[in-house]
């Protein structure tokens, strides 16, 4: 059952979200009540967060890969700040 809810705020504030809502193809009720419910859901594993855009990128780069790279990252930071 829908309820009505009243919120007061900023007027700048609603204008902006209002704005985010419209390029996410939404309404402001709709993020509130998305937001809403993500804040009161039980946590869910780790996974279950996991977007299926990600599940499909996993993997294409190589743990080597992103080891080196963390290693070239670390040795370019020494030296910027020596």
């Amino acid at each position: 059952m829908e309820t009505k809810l009243t919120l007061s705020m900023e007027k700048k504030i609603i204008e902006e979200a209002k704005k985010y809502a419209r390029k996410r193809n939404t309404s402001l009720s709709g993020l509130i009540k998305n937001y809403l419910l993500n804040l009161t859901q039980p946590e869910k594993k780790q996974q279950d967060r996991i977007t299926p855009l990600v599940k499909d990128l996993s993997g294409i780069v190589s743990e080597d890969i992103v080891k080196d790279f963390k290693h070239q990252y670390a040795d370019h930071l020494k030296k910027k700040y020596k």
